[in-house]
């Protein structure tokens, strides 16, 4: 049993409390908030400068990835990033499952106990079963010819069922409105079954997208056409929002938003990857148009981030927004935790372990338990 206190406890799901004492047990779960350290003994507290926070989670990652760290130029966009996520392959098997491991590594001692991460591949699976971390396995369609659609759908619900046989929990999803045709989204909603908690979207990346939908030209009408898209892709939507009808208003959580526009806000989670965001389109998102209690953060891949830390995020964000502490730690911890439905997180609350993180004024993070 341990009693930690600090300046201020954040347990996120009431007000900060100021010199108030966390009681957890010696696995980390949360046995009781008091309010006033000054009714223990000093002997009993275990003393800290700072705050005290719940471990944070990465609602959006390509863990996948992170062999491509320093592979893809900075601000080339994202049609250029796309075309230069092809690296991918160029890779041996050790180095690949290497880099995850090192990635993941990275995530835990940055504080991070919760991670939305998207899947194409299985090389995640043998990292993941070693329970280092809580994953929510988002099992990504990406297929603009119509005629692949069929194939599609059989190697993702394969792919999905490998994380499930591995005992992980996985989701089929769709890229994005301008990489999955009509007829692929009823697919993918079709094979949404009771287990599932949600789809992740990548939304309004680049505005090359609102300008597909749009004007039907552009560099991504350009990019789909030369590689035979399915002209039912920007055909049959007029903004990227429209696929929150076809996937019937199901819970969505939308990835990026870098160029959403207040109407375009629905009721549905949202998460931004500030550094990514810098990194590929030099753009972020207007963080005023979200609802404070829907907005999640991620950290997106090494290919677009040169670190997996939710910390160097919340600092993008404090400095481009209005948003207090315990809104931008709500942000880190609590909505992502309530997205991707991992109950034990998020919040210093009876009977959870969500870890306990130290922090000064974003500066550094330190996990305490």
């Amino acid at each position: 049993m341990r009693f930690l206190t600090a300046d201020y406890l954040y347990p996120l799901n009431r007000d900060p409390i100021k010199e108030g004492v966390l009681q957890i047990s010696s696995k980390g779960e949360i046995i009781d908030v008091y309010t006033d350290r000054n009714d223990f003994s000093q002997d009993s507290l275990e003393f800290f400068e700072g705050v005290l926070c719940p471990g944070f989670v990465n609602a959006h990652c390509h863990l996948e990835l992170s062999h491509l760290q320093g592979e893809i130029d900075k601000g080339s966009g994202l049609v250029e990033f796309i075309s230069g996520i092809k690296k991918r392959n160029c890779f041996s098997k050790d180095s690949i499952l290497d880099a995850i491991m090192r990635a993941e590594n990275q995530m835990v001692l940055n504080g991070i106990v919760g991670v939305g991460d998207i899947c194409n591949t299985t090389d995640t699976i043998i990292q993941k079963k070693r329970g280092n971390l809580n994953y929510y396995n988002f099992i990504e369609a990406f297929g603009v010819k119509q005629n692949k659609t069929d194939q599609i759908i059989t190697d993702i619900k394969f792919l999905k069922d490998q994380f499930i046989k591995n005992g992980l929990r996985a989701t089929i999803t769709p890229h994005s409105p301008y990489s999955v045709p009509p007829r692929l989204m009823q697919d993918i909603k079709r094979n949404f079954t009771d287990e599932d908690e949600l789809f992740s979207v990548h939304m309004q990346e680049t505005s090359d997208e609102n300008i597909l939908f749009k004007n039907k030209s552009g560099k991504f009408f350009t990019w789909l056409t030369s590689n035979g898209g399915c002209t039912s892709i920007w055909d049959e939507r007029n903004n990227s929002t429209d696929i929150l009808k076809e996937l019937d208003y199901r819970k969505v959580l939308l990835v990026h938003n870098t160029f959403a526009a207040k109407k375009d806000i629905k009721d549905q989670f949202y998460c931004t990857c500030p550094k990514a965001n810098l990194f590929i389109e030099n753009t972020l998102p207007d963080y005023s148009i979200f609802k404070a209690d829907k907005l999640c953060v991620g950290t997106d891949s090494l290919a677009s981030n040169n670190s997996l830390s939710i910390l160097e995020e919340l600092k993008i964000i404090q400095k481009n927004s209005n948003f207090d502490l315990n809104t931008l730690l709500k942000i880190s911890a609590k909505n992502g935790a309530e997205a991707l439905g991992f109950k034990d997180l998020g919040t210093f609350e009876r009977g959870k372990k969500p870890g306990v993180n130290l922090i000064n004024e974003l500066s550094m993070v330190e996990i305490i338990a």
